[in-house]
Parts: C-alpha cells; structure tokens; sequence
C-alpha cells in the first residue's frame, strides 16, 4: 500500500495540536491507516546513499511520519488530505463543502480538443485555482501529490498524465492536438534550450525518472501536446511540461490539465488535485470551472464536484457487521468519515441517504459504507460471536491427486522442478519446431519482457530449459513437473481454461526410452480405478509429434487420448543446446483424476 511521507511539526500544526506517537498511532489505527515508520530527512538521505549513521549529509532533522494509507484512498495521499479527513474524524471540523466558481456567460476558459489525439490519448480534463498561496512546504506537498498519484491510479502515466502551469504566463482558449514530432518545438521544463519532440525523446532517454515513460507515446506517429493562444507549448503529454508556464512559489493562478486514456480515472484525479489544495485559495474550497469542447462540437465542463446520492437500508449497513445502532448512530460514524448522511423515507420505508463527496471515490457500493461504519464504530468494539454455520476446509481433489502424483514419480528417482508457467513465443513455439498457434495459445498483451509473452501450452520447454541450465550435472538426469498449462477456452467464462499435466524429462548418453515407459506403466499401474480403464495395450504409435522422434499417444481402452511420449528431436535439443539424447512425457493427470 502507498505510504505519505509528512513532517510531523506540520501534521500536528494542521491538526491543531500534538500528540505523543503512542497517541497518534492509536488514532491511525482507529482510522484504519498505519504509522509505519518515524524517522528524519537525514536519515533518509544517508539510507539512499547507503552511508553510515555519521555520515556527513545534507537535510534538516525534522522528525517525518511515514504513514501507510489504502490504495483506493487517492485523498489521502498528501498533508492535505490527510489531516483533513483526521480532523474531521476527531470531530475537530465539518465536512468541507466544495463548489464551482461562477463565472460570467462567454468568460469561461476553453480547451478544443482536435480529432488526431483519438489515436494516442483522447481525453482531456481541466480546472483552474485562483488565488493560490504557495509556500514552500505546499508547493513541494502540491508537486509529492502528482508523483503519487502518477505512481498509483494514473499507472505510471500511462491512464492519466497531469500537467500544472502558471495561468498568468498564458493566454486562452487553449487546444489539445496530436501533431508528428517534428512539427512540435519547445523548451521543456528545466532546461534552457528548445528542442524538436523526436529528439527530446533521444534526450531524455538518458533521464533516470523520466526515461520510463518515453515507451508511451515514443512509437507513436503523433505526439500529444498543449497549446494556449500564442501557440505556447503548456506540455507534452505524458513526458513533460513547457519551461515557460512552470509553476513558483510566486505561482497565484494553477490550470490544472490532465490527459488520459481512461475518462474516469481523469475526472478522479483532476477531482484529487483541486479538492486537495483548494484549502490555499483565496476563495477557500471553490475552483475555477473549464470548458472542454469535444472535436464533435459537444462541450463539457469540467472539474465536476457534485455529490453522487446512495440510498441504503439501516439493516444493510449494521447486518454484515454484526452490531445493533440506530439511524442516528450510523450517520454520526458515516459523517466522521466525511461521507454526509441522514434520515430519510423511500417507499414508505426508512432509509439512510449518503451524500458522496467528490474526494471519495472509493465508495461504490453499499459495502463500502459497511466498511467506513465499521472503521468509524471500531473494529475492537465489534462483539465477538461464533459462526451460524460451520464449514470444514478442504483441499481441492485435483491438488491431492496431484501430489500422490508427485509422489509416486519422485519414489521413481525423479527430481521435481518448479517453473513459470509464462516463457517466451520461441520456447513455446519456435524452438519445440511448432507454429505459432494464436487460437490456441494465451498471448501477453504488453509483456514486461521477452521471457514472459505467453502462457505454455505445454510443459515439455520448461523442463528443456531447466535441463539447459543444468547440463553439467552428472547423469542420468531425471525431473519432473506437475503443473498447469492455459489455452484458450470459449466456453469458459474467462475465455481460457487450466489443464494439469504431468511431464517427466529423461536424459543420458543413450535415450533411455524404456526408463520413460517404465514411468509410465507404473502411473498406469497406481491410478486404475472403476471410472478408467487403459486395457491391455495403451501405448499407440503416432506422427502427429514434430518434436519427438518415434512418438507414442497414451489412451484409454475408450480411445480418449491423455498423453504422449517419445525420444526428443534432435532438432529440438539442438536449439535449447543439449547435448545428450531425451526422452519425455506429458500426460493429462486431470483425466486421470
């Protein structure tokens, strides 16, 4: 889970007294949040640059609180949020109200969005603060807050970029286009001379934080980017801002843009961003709407801070917890955890409204509000009772079968392994002499590298893979593997289906393909029962095998097909770069189950 790193002085000072840590702690835990360090800027430092505890280093000894909070809580990722919500929970201050400035028809700021940036982020959010006193500590909190957020919900930047800039370095409407690199121009943000995007891109390669996100937009035939009236670059979307709109501490008037691939996720995080720091402006809580005019013509306006209603029943809220309050109970612990609730009827029966606030955007469901009465009532206070019914655990048959399967071939003098079930396309394909079987085969989508692009469709590369990383052993070499394999499946709901199978590997000067049968005949042996019957002869030759040499199918006296063996090709080893001869099988154990 993210953790907010805060100086204590100053969380005391926003909450408006001090606590000792025994004390904070104890009201992080009522919250449902964690202190989970208390350490100081130096110490950080030194532990960055793996220095000794007298190590010489630059920082002050301000005490920082390093408070672990939950993923899906974005408003509390900052000071600002952090405190507020405590203070509200304390009931030292009211939900805050947030609202829309109004502005005079025809005066609004606009952002015109153009057509080409459907082919690489086609969203654009906006809002305006006016008024905003910076000083240190907010800017480098306002600055900490877009790195987390980039970090958490917008995924690296890669669903939602924000962009910040100084209003008054910029003149109106603004246009959001998609233009190929070489025809966009501009100094970016610390630097001093202009650059063409392409080769920004060249520049920043060798940038420690902002080299990870070139790969989103750097194969692109267009660039997303930003311009105001004068043709002023505001940023370049989602690698980096203009040097000339940057925000100081002199900074009075923030827009706020953000770009995204995922509309939902911009409208959270341009709804994080302004209700976390409209507290610095002039007019407290109350942001500066902008309109966004779509290339269709459609205008919407944005940042949208209205409350989202839920209804719910007394019994829905205090039943999966297990405590018995009144109405008047549950909207007291509802409002103590900024969600504004009260009485009301629906079909003649008394129900609870809740007002969901614009920084809440963890509450989906009626379950969450269990939750929040849960943590506002405290989970310590919750009486203890036992079960209304008892269930007994059990493990899966499949995974019991699975390990007296595992048993019985180690008592044969195999040595298990354990693999990934993702390897790359050559494993699985190219180097088994097979072709590429995209109907069948589950492809990673955007692998994080070329060892993990698809799910194995059979085990036989792993355990070649594991005999290549071993081949220095003294022989004969003898593992196995029982482990799943993933095809694609129509008829599941998921569109793919698991399959354990047992394979076992083979090796030593000779190919020892009697050694296999023998394993064989021994699985067969221990597994007959009532429902399988393989007969007198299982074993079927067969040419369906590209990669083993005089390949034999296993079947059941019915004909059903539920393995195969056979000497590995020579071919095959070759490319995984063994020497010695092989001989392998795979069969379905879930068959024999």
């Amino acid at each position: 889970m993210p953790t907010v790193s805060v100086g204590r002085d100053r969380l005391y000072a926003a909450l408006g007294r001090t606590y000792t840590q025994e004390e904070f702690e104890a009201i992080c835990f009522e919250f449902g949040i964690e202190l989970d360090d208390v350490t100081t800027e130096k110490a950080i430092i030194r532990k960055e640059k793996h220095l000794d505890d007298d190590g010489e280093v630059d920082g002050d000894d301000e005490v920082i609180y390093k408070i672990e909070v939950a993923a899906n809580r974005y408003d509390l990722l900052c000071l600002e949020g952090l405190s507020r919500a405590l203070r509200v929970f304390t009931g030292t201050e009211a939900n805050p109200k947030f609202k829309i400035s109004s502005i005079p028809h025809g005066s609004t700021l606009q952002m015109f969005v153009k057509p080409q940036t459907s082919q690489i982020r086609p969203y654009v959010v906006c809002a305006v603060l006016r008024g905003v006193s910076f000083d240190e500590a907010r800017y480098n909190s306002f600055i900490d807050l877009q790195d987390k957020l980039h970090q958490n919900i917008c995924r690296k930047r890669t669903l939602v970029a924000i962009g910040t800039h100084d209003l008054d370095t910029l003149k109106g409407p603004f246009s959001y286009e998609a233009l190929p690199p070489q025809e966009i121009n501009f100094i970016p943000l610390k630097q001093e001379e202009s650059f063409r995007a392409d080769k920004l891109m060249e520049f920043y390669k060798s940038d420690m934080k902002l080299k990870k996100f070139l790969h989103i937009i750097e194969n692109s035939p267009v660039y997303p980017v930003i311009y105001d009236s004068n043709r002023t670059v505001l940023s370049l979307p989602p690698i980096i801002n203009g040097a000339h709109s940057a925000i100081t501490l002199k900074t009075k008037n923030v827009f706020i843009e953000c770009t995204a691939t995922d509309l939902t996720k911009a409208n959270i995080v341009l709804n994080t961003m302004v209700t976390m720091f409209s507290e610095y402006c002039k007019n407290k809580f109350e942001v500066e709407p902008v309109e966004v005019v779509s290339h269709d013509g459609s205008k919407t306006i944005y940042p949208d801070l209205s409350c989202y209603q839920m209804e719910v029943s007394l019994s829905d809220i205090v039943g999966p917890i297990g405590i018995s309050l009144d109405e008047a109970q549950v909207i007291s612990l509802l409002n103590k955890m900024q969600l504004q609730a009260e009485s009301c009827r629906s079909k003649g029966e008394s129900r609870i409204s809740v007002s969901v606030p614009p920084t809440r955007s963890d509450i989906l469901h009626a379950r969450d509000l269990v939750e929040d009465v849960a943590i506002a009532y405290g989970y310590n206070n919750v009486p203890k009772s036992k079960p209304k019914c008892m269930t007994i655990g059990g493990r899966q048959p499949l995974n019991r079968f699975s390990d007296k399967i595992r048993a019985e071939v180690a008592r044969a003098g195999y040595m298990e392994v354990l693999t990934f079930i993702l390897c790359s396309r050559e494993e699985n394909f190219d180097m088994l002499n097979r072709t590429h079987d995209i109907n069948k085969a589950v492809i990673i989508a955007n692998p994080r590298t070329s060892e993990f692009e698809v799910v194995r469709t059979s085990l036989m590369s792993c355990l070649l893979k594991t005999l290549k990383h071993n081949i220095d052993h003294p022989r004969p070499i003898k593992i196995f593997e029982v482990g799943d394999v993933v095809t694609l499946d129509g008829s599941r709901d998921v569109g793919a289906s698991n399959n354990r199978r047992l394979a076992a590997l083979y090796c030593n000067s000779q190919s020892g393909f009697e050694e296999i049968m023998g394993l064989v005949d021994r699985i067969v042996k221990v597994v007959r029962a009532p429902h399988i019957n393989f007969g007198q002869n299982y074993y079927f030759p067969t040419n369906v095998s590209i990669y083993i040499l005089y390949p034999f199918k296993i079947v059941t006296s019915d004909g059903k097909q539920i393995g195969y063996l056979g000497i590995v090709h020579a071919e095959v080893l070759r490319k995984f770069g063994i020497p010695d001869p092989c001989t392998f099988v795979e069969i379905d154990i879930e068959a024999l189950l």
